[in-house]
């Protein structure tokens, strides 16, 4: 099946057969059993099969190996993973949101520069962790990445709460609800994804990417400046019929894409789990989540943003 996080192009998410080649996969072992021994006495026939029966009772009894045991990726272990990425990133987003409104109290103004840095520094950071991800997991690059991310959502989020107060919170409950819903239907199998509704997806995740880019250019070169502009989002602020923001509609569209895109994250991760990939591979299951999460937090903030434009 395709994918749309490029973070989980990696076989171990994708082939059952990718097992035995990508870094750490299991080795087939061989199938033959040694030479048994012909003698033995009966009293060291006694010996073994007891020792084997105490050895099979203090397997029943003990607790199941975990990741760490087993050094092989499980779903809690990237759980847990995921969660410590995101304490990263809400540093960061402290760090970001102090140093945006650091000038307020002398020019007024906020800096966009943790905006600026925190994004690029990001993208590059992905872009890295991606492409070299079939050869080497390093956590220490995705832990960078992490704090990159959150000097990016602190410094936007401040910019945007210092314009419409409050909407920070409103962004984040929106956010954490889409998660939550799409984990609980996920998890209940009540969700699931299926390679014709991925193919759909990626069509659509295309041609969103070509208006992105297309509203971008468009106002980097002031198509929508001056007093009669439509406003501050660019095609996202034209109005439809009069009265119907077209960026409303289409962030209700990405909305459910962002959502879709964390189920296909959540099916990867079990994929990987199921084909035994190396604990190591978590961190890969936790920077994707990473990804989609921030996109989906960006693109609810942006929605109420336009929802509130009369400030």
């Amino acid at each position: 099946m395709a994918l749309n996080n490029p973070a989980f192009s990696n076989p171990a998410f994708q082939d059952p057969k990718a097992v035995q080649t990508y870094p750490g996969g299991r080795q087939a072992a061989s199938l033959t059993p040694p030479p048994a021994q012909t003698q033995f006495s009966t009293a060291q026939h006694a010996g073994t099969d007891a020792a084997a029966q105490a050895h099979l009772e203090g397997m029943y009894t003990a607790p199941p190996a975990g990741a760490i045991e087993t050094d092989r990726m499980s779903t809690e272990d990237t759980v847990w993973k995921t969660v410590g990425l995101f304490a990263i990133l809400v540093v960061g987003a402290v760090a970001g949101w102090i140093w945006t409104m650091s000038p307020v109290a002398d020019t007024g103004q906020p800096t966009i520069m943790p905006w600026i840095i925190g994004g690029l520094v990001g993208f590059v950071l992905s872009m890295v962790v991606i492409f070299t991800s079939r050869k080497k997991i390093r956590p220490g690059l995705i832990f960078a990445y992490a704090a990159a991310e959150g000097l990016f959502v602190g410094g936007i989020s401040a910019y945007f709460e210092l314009i419409w107060p409050g909407i920070v919170v409103q962004a984040t409950l929106a956010t954490l609800s889409v998660v939550g819903v799409t984990l609980a239907l996920f998890a209940s199998g009540k969700v699931r994804a299926s390679a014709k509704a991925t193919k759909i997806f990626l069509i659509a995740m295309v041609g969103y990417l070509v208006f992105s880019l297309i509203n971008v250019v468009m106002m980097m070169f002031g198509a929508f400046s001056g007093p009669d502009s439509a406003g501050p989002f660019g095609i996202y602020s034209v109005q439809l019929f009069g009265w119907l923001p077209l960026g409303l509609v289409i962030g209700v569209l990405v909305v459910i894409m962002a959502a879709y895109s964390l189920v296909l994250d959540f099916d990867q991760i079990q994929q990987g789990v199921r084909n035994g990939a190396p604990r190591q591979y978590g961190w890969l299951g936790a920077f994707g989540i990473m990804v989609t999460v921030v996109w989906l937090y960006v693109e609810i903030l942006r929605i109420l943003a336009i929802l509130r434009g009369d400030n």
